[in-house]
């Protein structure tokens, strides 16, 4: 009888150091990326991307023709997260970056890397965009980094990295409001805010950075305010504000529209007739940071 076979193991440093020296290396070299806005070139090796990943296979297909072959583009990934992704490619690591962990895992999403997810040759060890990258996105969440996370997660629908976005946000509300991050956000980005119970912030703050909101976006856009902050701004509760607040608003209002006139008006409903239920669609849930006014007694729906 033959005897069984025996799968040896040398050591994996030494492999994994010697394929790094390939990263970006010319020699040997048969697949050249021209990389980002900056142009920055790239050199690669065809079978070790083609069997790593099916967005590559697919990609790099074509036998190349005679003479050089022309470079292949990839424009919107910066030359930083593009190597990153290599690195990983080739050696099943890589040092990622809190300055650019979000371009590295935009880049796996955009250019089908998720594929990584569980591995397209079926080894679970072959995760990237899950979880390794996920992973460290969510341990290098801050106030400065929360709200470009959230728009990357809301863009490629990373449900996992969104909540926590939104639940880190809950905790640091005011402090995520005056950020950079938070003005630039999409209006789809910006709704799953609105919409939160938890938010530890007063809705005459909200409604505050609600307009600055708006106010950047409609310059970069050259668009009206209101137009802007249409899609999000039915989710401010104007019924939470007293009385001399709401009618400070609705002077605001008049000289910079930001609301729809009806919603005021339903806000003031609730106000005269002391029911959170009086106009229908009004939203009267207190969130978690709403500060108590006199009228809020009257609203059937307090913070849960």
């Amino acid at each position: 009888m033959e005897t069984p076979g025996l799968v040896v193991h040398g050591e994996a440093a030494p492999f994994s150091t010697a394929l790094r020296s390939l990263v970006n290396n010319p020699l040997y070299s048969d697949v050249r990326f021209v990389v980002g806005q900056e142009r920055q070139e790239v050199f690669a090796h065809r079978c070790l991307l083609a069997c790593r990943c099916n967005f590559f296979q697919r990609l790099l297909s074509s036998e190349p023709g005679p003479g050089v072959p022309s470079p292949v583009v990839l424009s919107t990934v910066p030359a930083e997260a593009f190597l990153a992704v290599l690195e990983f490619l080739y050696t099943n690591s890589a040092k990622l970056q809190r300055h650019s962990v979000l371009e590295v895992l935009t880049a796996a999403v955009e250019y089908g890397l998720e594929e990584l997810r569980e591995g397209h040759l079926g080894t679970a060890h072959l995760r990237f965009c899950s979880q390794l990258c996920l992973e460290f996105v969510v341990k290098a969440l801050d106030v400065e980094l929360v709200c470009e996370a959230l728009q990357v997660a809301v863009t490629f629908g990373l449900g996992q990295l969104q909540e926590r976005c939104v639940a880190f946000i809950e905790a640091h509300s005011q402090e995520t409001l005056r950020t950079r991050g938070f003005l630039e956000l999409s209006a789809p980005a910006l709704l799953p805010l609105l919409r939160s119970d938890k938010l530890c912030v007063d809705e005459a703050e909200l409604v505050l950075a609600a307009r600055s909101w708006a106010r950047v976006g409609a310059a970069v856009l050259e668009r009206p305010v209101a137009e802007v902050a249409a899609p999000v701004v039915r989710e401010l509760r104007l019924a939470l504000l007293a009385p001399a607040e709401l009618s400070a608003l609705e002077e605001q209002n008049r000289r910079e529209p930001l609301i729809p006139v009806e919603q005021i008006v339903e806000a003031w409903k609730c106000h005269a007739l002391r029911r959170g239920d009086a106009a229908r669609g009004t939203p009267c849930r207190r969130r978690r940071g709403t500060l108590p006014r006199e009228h809020h007694r009257f609203l059937d729906l307090p913070f849960k």
